[in-house]
C-alpha cells in the first residue's frame, strides 16, 4: 500500500480542504470521550436529548478503565427472531404494499413458520464509520471535502428521532461522536475532520468494533462506512472480520471512495496491475459486508451520485419489512445460522413475478441479513 505514495497530485488542495473545513485542529480528535451506547428515546420535557443515553464499556479509550456506572442491560427472546427486509427495484427504490403470504424465510434450508410481517417506517440508528488515513488522503482532498458536503446531505434525510453516531478511524477507530438526536453534534463532530495523522488504515478493526457495539442496540440501525476499502495493518483478518459482522448482526451500507481517482489513473496508464488488484479485492470487500449483512454498497464515480445513493442508503433503512418468526431449530448452542428470504406465490411456490403499474415485470432485489448466531445455554 506504501506504494500509493509515490503518486504526486496537486498538494495546494490540502490547503483547500483546511480552508473549506471550519474546524482549525489537526486530524480528528484523539480522545474518543463517550463510548458508543444504546439510543435511548427521549423524554418529551427534556432539553438535553443525549443527556440520559446509557453507556458501555469502551476499548476505544487510550486508559484501560471500565465504566461501571449506567451500564445498558440488553435482554432478548431467545425464541424469537427478527429479520429487516427491503425489497428494491433496479433503481433501489423500495417496493411497497408485498402481502404477508408472499414471504418466505428459510433458516439453514428449513422454511420457517412467520409470526408476522410489519411494513412501515421506524426511527433509524446509524453510524457513520470514515475513512480519515493519509494513506490516501493527500491525492484526494478535494473529493473528500465532496464527500463531506454530502454527508451532510444524508443527515438531513434524518428525522429528529434518528440517533447518529460518527466514528473516524486511521490507525485506530475515534468516536468523534456518541449516538445523539441533535444533528448540530454530528456537524461539528464531521467539522473536527481537517489534516489526517497517520498512514494507516485498519478498516477491519473499526468496523468489526463498531458493529459488535451495535449488535445490543434495538430496532432499526445501520453503519454507512465512507471508505476506500483498503485494510493496511488490523488486528483481524479479512475471514475474521466477515465472521463477526455476521454474528453482529448490523446492516452495512459502503459507499467507495477512489472511483473517479482511478478511473483517471488507468486512463494514463498509472496504475499498476497490483495496484488494480488491490482495489479489486477492496471492492469485492465492501461488497461482501453489504451482502452477508443486508446492506447494500455503492461506488459513485462522480460527485452528483452522492445525493442519489444517501437517499437510496435512507429509503432502504426507513422502509423495510419487519418478519418475526419462532426458529423450527430450539437448540441454544451458539451456532451460526444461515437465512434466506424469498418472495414466492403461495399456490405454486414459485417466485413472485412483480410488476409495476403498467403491467411490466420489474426485477427486484431483496435486501436481508444473511444470519444470525443463536443463543447459548448459560450454565
Amino acid at each position: 500500500m506504501r506504494a500509493w505514495k509515490a503518486y504526486s497530485l496537486c498538494g495546494f488542495m490540502l490547503a483547500v480542504l483546511a480552508g473549506l473545513l471550519i474546524a482549525q485542529e489537526q486530524g480528528p480528535n484523539r480522545e474518543p470521550g463517550a463510548t458508543v451506547a444504546r439510543p435511548r428515546k427521549k423524554d418529551a420535557g427534556n432539553t438535553a436529548p443525549d443527556a440520559d443515553l446509557p453507556k458501555i464499556p469502551s476499548r476505544l479509550s487510550k486508559k484501560n478503565e471500565t465504566e461501571t456506572t449506567g451500564l445498558a442491560n440488553f435482554k432478548s427472546d431467545v425464541d424469537l427472531v427478527t429479520v429487516d427486509v427491503a425489497v428494491l427495484d433496479n433503481k433501489g427504490h423500495f417496493i411497497p404494499g408485498i402481502p404477508a403470504g408472499n414471504f418466505r424465510v428459510l433458516e439453514d434450508n428449513v422454511p420457517q413458520p412467520l409470526k408476522g410481517v410489519n411494513p412501515g417506517e421506524a426511527p433509524m440508528t446509524v453510524a457513520m464509520v470514515i475513512e480519515f488515513s493519509n494513506l490516501f488522503q493527500q491525492y484526494w482532498s478535494q473529493t473528500w471535502y465532496q464527500t463531506l458536503a454530502a454527508s451532510y446531505g444524508f443527515l438531513e434525510t434524518l428525522k429528529p428521532d434518528d440517533y447518529v453516531a460518527v466514528v473516524a478511524y486511521d490507525i485506530r477507530p475515534e468516536i468523534l461522536t456518541d449516538f445523539t438526536a441533535d444533528k448540530a453534534k454530528v456537524r461539528d463532530a464531521m467539522q473536527r475532520l481537517n489534516i489526517p495523522a497517520f498512514s494507516e488504515s485498519n478498516l477491519y478493526d473499526a468496523l468489526t468494533d463498531t458493529a459488535d457495539r451495535m449488535s445490543g442496540i434495538e430496532g432499526r440501525k445501520a453503519i454507512v462506512l465512507i471508505s476506500s476499502g483498503i485494510d493496511t495493518f488490523s488486528k483481524l483478518n479479512y475471514g475474521e472480520a466477515r465472521k463477526k459482522l455476521q454474528q453482529a448482526g448490523v446492516p452495512v451500507y459502503p459507499i467507495g471512495l477512489m472511483q473517479a481517482l482511478r478511473i483517471m489513473y488507468e486512463s494514463y496508464g498509472a496504475m499498476s496491475s497490483i495496484q488494480q488488484l488491490d482495489f479489486l479485492q477492496a471492492d469485492n470487500a465492501m461488497r461482501t459486508f453489504a451482502k452477508e449483512t443486508g446492506g447494500i454498497a455503492f461506488f459513485p464515480r462522480f460527485f452528483g451520485e452522492f445525493p442519489t445513493i444517501f437517499q437510496n442508503i435512507h429509503q432502504a433503512l426507513r422502509n423495510q419489512y419487519v418478519l418475526t418468526y419462532e426458529p423450527t431449530n430450539k437448540a441454544h448452542d451458539g451456532t451460526y445460522r444461515k437465512i434466506k428470504v424469498d418472495l414466492v406465490n403461495p399456490a405454486t411456490n414459485e417466485p413472485l413475478k412483480v410488476t409495476d403499474e403498467k403491467g411490466k415485470p420489474i426485477k427486484y432485489q431483496i435486501v436481508a441479513k444473511a444470519g444470525y448466531k443463536a443463543p447459548r445455554e448459560v450454565e
